[in-house]
């Protein structure tokens, strides 16, 4: 089953999960008064979603990727001010440990999807040189050893 739209990404979801959950904490209490913590760190969370679902969108793989790493900075960002927002008070260690974890996992599906389509755009090795007639299982050619993939 393949994936039809940037909502079904894995890293898009968790990188909204986490963007609603700054929204949430930062709609009251201290973080809501500090406008401009507020501000960065919302505009922090969400360009990550921002930035995988266009991506996604340019449908290459090479470009996708390269959009990938503009959101995975953005998710190190928002690490960053929750970690900002635990020191100042604006969060309590529980749900800062619950968000930073939130921001790992995020960072973590970044990373894979990253890893997944630079393997896409990769060339295949080995994909123009002559087959071996000893063993046809070995595109290089005799006393090659078949490349690891």
């Amino acid at each position: 089953m393949g994936v039809r739209r940037f909502e079904d990404l894995i890293a898009w979801q968790l990188a909204y999960e986490l963007q609603r959950e700054v929204f949430a904490f930062t709609a009251t209490g201290p973080a809501s008064r500090d406008f401009k913590y507020r501000d960065q760190i919302r505009e922090s969370s969400r360009s990550a979603t921002r930035n995988t679902a266009e991506g996604f969108g340019r449908y290459r793989p090479t470009e996708f990727a390269r959009f990938l790493q503009i959101a995975a900075g953005s998710l190190h960002e928002t690490k960053n001010h929750l970690l900002d927002g635990r020191d100042r008070g604006y969060l309590e260690i529980a749900h800062h440990e619950r968000l930073r974890r939130l921001s790992l996992r995020a960072i973590k599906a970044n990373a894979h999807l990253m890893k997944y389509l630079r393997i896409c755009e990769a060339p295949e090795p080995f994909a123009n040189r002559r087959k071996n007639p000893e063993n046809p299982e070995n595109p290089g050619n005799p006393g090659n050893p078949v490349p690891i993939k």
